[in-house]
């Protein structure tokens, strides 16, 4: 059987759930086009969620990988295209004055591009009516040194896909978040789950 990794994050900023989590671990187990899904929570930081995806990908040995993250403020899904080499953690370093940008892997090139099947995945959410798009880059905060670790990681397996998809907020979520969109967990739980089925056709 063909193992798809899929990480999501645990709640930050005070939230009591994170879309991402929620989704991924609905999912554990589950076979879908092929791929069983093994489903890892990764806790928030670059460094943090660096190590717990290449962990993760050297323990399982995945024949694709997918990446979940929430984007608070975002209408739709977005499919990464771009993990950048550099780390972004100045919250955690705001008090000793340290910036905290550094490279997620030292040495290595300075970006990858996502190898998931994106057009394909895009045309099948905008034939369901799911909103999505993609997004040039994963930013520079955890979700990014998460993408960017496993695509180094895998850098000499290119036959194995590998990207990232950041999530809206669940609607549970907007009461704290008025203004901002919001999508319900089953929308999204499916989107996850048909770009999964796409993955696993691109490697029948």
């Amino acid at each position: 059987m063909q193992l798809l990794l899929l990480t999501g994050f645990e709640p930050f900023h005070g939230e009591r759930i994170n879309s991402s989590w929620e989704i991924a671990r609905q999912l554990d187990g589950e076979l879908i086009g092929g791929l069983q899904i093994k489903s890892v929570r990764v806790p928030v930081g670059c460094g943090k969620a660096a190590r717990r995806v290449t962990g993760a990908i050297v323990r399982y040995r995945p024949r694709a990988v997918i990446g979940l993250g929430e984007a608070g403020g975002r209408p739709c899904l977005s499919l990464e295209r771009v993990a950048i080499n550099l780390a972004d953690d100045r919250g955690n370093h705001a008090r000793s004055g340290d910036p905290g940008v550094t490279p997620v892997v030292r040495g290595a090139p300075d970006a990858y591009f996502a190898r998931l099947p994106l057009a394909a995945i895009l045309r099948e959410l905008d034939r369901k009516h799911i909103p999505a798009s993609v997004s040039l880059t994963a930013g520079a905060y955890a979700c990014n040194a998460l993408m960017y670790s496993a695509l180094h990681h895998l850098r000499r397996k290119p036959g194995v896909p590998v990207g990232f998809i950041h999530l809206p907020y669940d609607a549970r979520q907007s009461p704290r978040h008025r203004s901002l969109p919001s999508l319900p967990i089953p929308i999204m739980e499916n989107a996850v789950r048909i770009a999964i089925a796409v993955i696993g056709r691109s490697l029948a």
